[in-house]
């Protein structure tokens, strides 16, 4: 018998998936385990950040794929739990996010939420306690 863990992993459709693996690695520390370039121009990512996986798929180029830019943020939140979240959160607005609120402390987590250039928003923090 192998020793299997069962996971969820998002899937992000962007218009760019070139440009959203380059920014994700560039703000969150993302590193690709995973490519798959399609002969039509198509690209799928997996990308980890500290073996928090999630998938990114899309054109290679800005040109609107359709469904791409039907992800709603209203629909869906990413939360990013990481040891540092300041850290974290500086890094993806240098990299070119954009807060919607800053790091702070409520609800029992330091917590911050940036929306990233295609459109995500991502809530970037840690508990406060440890269970």
């Amino acid at each position: 018998m192998t020793n299997f863990a069962t996971s969820i992993q998002p899937w992000l459709s962007v218009s760019n998936c070139l440009e959203a693996g380059t920014f994700y690695k560039k703000a969150f520390g993302a590193i690709e385990t995973y490519r798959m370039e399609t002969p039509d121009g198509g690209l799928v990512l997996k990308l980890s950040v500290n073996g928090a996986e999630f998938w990114v798929s899309g054109n290679t180029t800005n040109e609107d794929e359709p469904n791409a830019n039907n992800l709603k943020q209203e629909l869906v939140k990413l939360i990013l739990t990481v040891e540092n979240p300041d850290a974290t959160f500086e890094q993806a607005i240098k990299a070119g996010a954009t807060e919607v609120f800053p790091v702070g402390e409520d609800f029992g987590w330091r917590l911050g939420r940036l929306s990233d250039p295609f459109g995500l928003d991502w809530e970037i923090g840690k508990p406060l306690i440890e269970k």
